[in-house]
């Protein structure tokens, strides 16, 4: 495939994607969605732990599993915000003291 093909699989970012996250992402792809990443894998990665967990999908879909209603283009967690917390600059420490040689705002004073 090429980059226009990649861009037109059923799961975006999917070559960048964690086993985790792929797992949970082909279970809302129907067989012939799953079968186009099968040839894609084969072609290209070639992943073992992938293939097993894709064609382990098409074989339940074979069985007559139904595909969930999931978005295998949803929001990614592996791209949600850091949490917010405190700001690195709002801490109650005490300012730090400029060096003894002195900073060009703040001279050093003489040594006693």
């Amino acid at each position: 495939m090429s980059t226009d093909e990649r861009a037109t699989l059923p799961v975006p970012d999917y070559d960048h994607l964690p086993l985790a996250t792929l797992t949970d992402r082909i279970r809302s792809l129907d067989a012939a969605a799953l079968g186009d990443l099968i040839v894609y894998e084969e072609a290209h990665g070639a992943r073992e732990p992938v293939l097993t967990v894709l064609r382990a999908r098409a074989d339940q879909l074979a069985a007559g599993a139904e595909p969930s209603g999931g978005n295998p283009a949803g929001t990614q967690p592996e791209h949600a915000p850091a949490p917010q917390g405190p700001s690195l600059g709002g801490t109650d420490a005490p300012p730090i003291n400029p060096p003894s040689q002195g900073v060009p705002t703040n001279p050093a004073q003489p040594r006693r």
